[in-house]
């Protein structure tokens, strides 16, 4: 296999423009040939329109590819991330900023594009933004990087309407995203895109490949609407481009893109998939399969390439590169740092703040006024708490941004001291996404990768919703705040289709997601304080509709034992347990008072809460064994949901009380009762296992 040190000449070298958008070209093609595996048909389609991008409008610094104000690159059609892992290694971009350890270090080198889909190298079958710089977010799922793209949208505009200043505009990023006919056939980019367009973002640009093929051959099998006429009833620009490899009138639809105020844009560009390939053009089958060598030698005779060089890069492209894409992001990433020294002098208390953002960091003291509730019998729902807590939050972090798909009221999320997020007025904090719980994921996976810390907010049972963003959340360590209400059957009257059952197992299913549901008031503060502290991890709050009694912590565990994921709640008479009965959430009172019931008996039962199963399962075993010791296997768990997976944590001889079917509608003790989710069933159960 040839390298990039094979000394031969492409035909039409003089032309550096065509020749770096062969050499796209032709890396893609040799990458997908060699794993023999991946989709070589859009990275050739679209080399032309990618490269115009980058050489005439992104404004990228390659040797600082973290800079915040930098322009966002989304290849939504993540399929095609030949394509981009080409562009990340011609345009020489590194994995790390001056002052860290990858800064001579490339993003992505030639020997990375040679593994292409093998299991150690950073080009991934699709695009992975937490191993590989470059990349701002993980696509593959069609119309998520839609999705994600006008959350950065949303936050360079709140950013600016935060800290731009006269004289200092230190964020108006812009954001472009590639994206294909299956992207916009999914619901989430339909719901991204009108979000956008109500919200006026005119600083998103989508490029739509318009090439006729997806995966089952033809788009006339299933995609007949017009989709210039759909964009432009969101409120979108329409931008046309007759032919992709028309890099002039590519960069005049962008042209025409900044100079637009009100709206976002769509430039829909026609393409031919797997262009220069002599038979399979405009075939479906190369969209998704490698070329095969003879396909490939063909393709690049097309090009005027040398046809059996492999993996070839002339040394003019990376040069042509560094003088348009990284020497424009250069020196405008060292003029905005020059704002910014001067913008810490004129605005220095908006300037630490600044600074705490910019480092990633929560703001010193930002939980001083987290709440502390009282002990009340008759409580609060855990919605209500949240909400309160949430006002606190917001105080203390500034960036903390977030609201509903049309449920603040019921979620309690607005924050009350802030104005909303508004069309021409971006500088409020309370979101509205309207019912569109997948674009509002989305949209906040988008923000949150752009620095903010947003929360998003629905009914729990519309978890299933929102999950396939919420999966991208916890794939990419991107620290989302779910804030999920009316957890249980405990909703009551709106019945089996508005009470979760199977929702706990599912999000507890998600590996590298945070799920808590809390027993009190004082357990949703702890759980927000852990929560907040975690920006590298999304996370799920679970919680209540009905009231819950606020323990009275003078004779029970603390509630800072949240942050250990389950705590010793109330320990058993004289210390050694019989058995142990373990809640989350408003059961964990029925265990209490199954526990008070047992000792009448002289049975003496520890009740544990467990707020998080995964917080406790990263304890050590020696923390795991204090809460749950090994000697105690009479064990008792209550929770208003399924039992799938409770096995983990009361073994085979325990049981669960709780739910082994859909809900019914009524009040909330009613179906407490006619299910048999009662303190009574808890004590029952304990007894036949003591």
């Amino acid at each position: 296999m040839a390298s990039a040190a094979v000394p031969v000449r492409p035909t039409h070298a003089v032309d550096l423009d065509r020749l770096a958008i062969d050499t796209i070209r032709t890396l893609s093609m040799d990458a997908v040939e060699a794993a023999k595996s991946g989709h070589p048909g859009t990275p050739m389609a679209l080399a032309p329109v990618a490269y115009t991008v980058w050489r005439d409008f992104l404004r990228y610094d390659p040797e600082n590819p973290l800079w915040p104000n930098r322009d966002r690159f989304v290849l939504s059609c993540g399929h095609a991330s030949m394509l981009l892992y080409s562009l990340i290694h011609l345009a020489g971009i590194r994995r790390g900023g001056p002052s860290d350890s990858g800064r001579h270090v490339p993003a992505v080198s030639l020997q990375e594009i040679m593994k292409f889909r093998q299991l150690d190298s950073v080009c991934a079958g699709h695009p992975e933004h937490h191993m590989t710089a470059g990349i701002e977010t993980t696509t593959g799922p069609l119309g998520q990087g839609c999705g994600n793209s006008v959350g950065m949208a949303m936050a360079s505009k709140w950013l600016a309407a935060r800290y731009n200043r006269p004289g200092h505009q230190l964020f108006d990023f812009d954001t472009y995203v590639l994206c294909s006919d299956g992207d916009l056939m999914e619901g989430v980019a339909a719901e991204a895109a009108s979000i956008a367009g109500h919200l006026e973002l005119s600083n998103l640009c989508w490029i739509y490949d318009d090439n006729s093929i997806t995966i089952e051959g033809e788009t006339h099998l299933a995609f007949t609407e017009d989709v210039a006429r759909r964009f432009e009833g969101l409120g979108w620009r329409i931008e046309h481009v007759a032919d992709a490899n028309d890099t002039a009138a590519v960069a005049k639809a962008l042209q025409a893109f900044k100079a637009e105020q009100k709206r976002p844009t769509l430039v829909i560009v026609k393409s031919v998939i797997g262009y220069g390939a002599p038979k399979k053009a405009g075939s479906h089958e190369s969209h998704g399969a490698p070329l095969g060598a003879e396909e490939i030698k063909g393709a690049k005779e097309a090009y005027g390439w040398p046809a059996d060089a492999q993996f070839h890069v002339p040394k003019e492209v990376p040069e042509q590169f560094a003088k348009t894409f990284g020497g424009r992001g250069r020196q405008a990433h060292e003029e905005w740092q020059k704002s910014l020294a001067d913008y810490s002098k004129s605005h220095s208390q908006l300037a630490a703040e600044l600074g705490d953002f910019l480092d990633g960091r929560l703001p010193q003291g930002w939980d001083r006024a987290l709440p502390s509730f009282p002990a009340d019998a008759k409580g609060l729902a855990t919605r209500v708490s949240s909400g309160k807590v949430l006002q606190a939050v917001s105080a203390g972090v500034p960036w903390f941004i977030g609201g509903s798909a049309d449920l603040a009221p019921s979620t309690m999320t607005l924050i009350q001291a802030e104005k909303d997020f508004a069309p021409g007025h971006y500088g409020g904090r309370n979101l509205h996404f309207g019912i569109r719980e997948h674009g509002m994921a989305a949209a906040c996976n988008g923000m949150a990768l752009s620095g903010l810390r947003p929360y998003c907010a629905t009914f729990f049972v519309f978890f299933d919703y929102l999950k396939p963003s919420l999966r991208l959340s916890a794939i990419g360590n991107i620290g989302v705040v779910y804030v999920l209400t009316h957890d249980s059957i405990g909703l009551g009257e709106d019945g089996p289709t508005h009470q979760p059952i199977e929702q706990l197992a599912s999000a507890r299913a998600v590996p590298g997601l945070s799920v808590f549901r809390p027993a009190d008031a004082n357990e949703v503060v702890e759980t927000y304080r852990v929560v907040l502290s975690r920006s590298d991890r999304p996370a799920v709050i679970v919680l209540s509709r009905q009231n819950i009694p606020t323990l009275d912590r003078t004779s029970l565990g603390a509630a800072s034992g949240v942050a250990r994921g389950a705590y010793v709640l109330k320990e058993a008479e004289g210390g050694r347990p019989a058995c142990i009965l373990i809640g989350t959430g408003s059961e964990v009172q029925l265990c209490l008072d199954a526990a008070a019931k047992l000792a009448e008996s002289g049975v003496a039962a520890r009740v544990v809460s467990m707020p998080s199963w995964e917080l406790f399962e990263e304890q050590d075993a020696a923390y795991r064994e204090s809460v749950l010791p090994a000697a105690v296997n009479a064990r008792v768990a209550c929770e208003a949901a399924c039992g799938f997976g409770w096995e983990k944590w009361i073994g085979s001889r325990g049981k669960f009380i709780g739910m082994n079917s859909f809900g019914a509608s009524g009040p909330a003790p009613a179906l407490y009762k006619h299910f048999g989710i009662t303190a009574d069933a808890i004590a029952q159960a304990a007894r036949e296992l003591v």
